[in-house]
């Protein structure tokens, strides 16, 4: 019978190189790009207030003043998704900023399918760029792998 520490993937020495195919891991750069290309640009229509974000800014309820930290805290957010070590916690952290704009557009009335979920489909980007790249996050999630059934 084993134990949980014997089952646990996350053990000191286990490998996961090697384990993912390259196709999923470029599948999952690949998602992960085009996640992080649209927020760094987002991201930087906030730094520069360049004029349309700060007017769709005010068309949703908020001051044109917090525009600026809105995105720095993208930025930053972006950034510790982009480095290995940081990627999950980069990840919560986009998910919860995510999470934000979809009460916003929620609140004010927006189109479902093209402003209320367009930042559900950014975190399912997120999200699948990670789990395709990281063999420890696979390993940690519930999911059966039909090999060993």
């Amino acid at each position: 019978m084993q134990t949980i520490a014997e089952e646990n993937p996350f053990r000191p020495g286990i490998t996961t190189q090697g384990t993912e195919s390259r196709g999923m891991l470029r599948t999952g750069r690949a998602l992960s790009g085009l996640a992080v290309a649209f927020l760094i640009f987002d991201s930087a229509g906030k730094l520069f207030e360049v004029q349309p974000v700060i007017e769709g800014t005010k068309q949703l309820g908020y001051s044109p003043d917090i525009v600026f930290g809105l995105g720095v805290t993208l930025l930053s957010c972006v950034l510790a998704y982009l480095v290995p070590r940081t990627s999950v916690l980069g990840a919560v952290l986009l998910t919860g900023y995510l999470g934000g704009a979809v009460a916003t557009h929620v609140r004010v009335g927006s189109p479902l399918f093209t402003h209320v979920l367009f930042p559900t489909y950014l975190a399912a980007l997120i999200w699948g760029g990670l789990v395709l790249r990281d063999a420890r996050l696979r390993a940690f999630l519930p999911w059966r792998d039909r090999r060993r059934s």
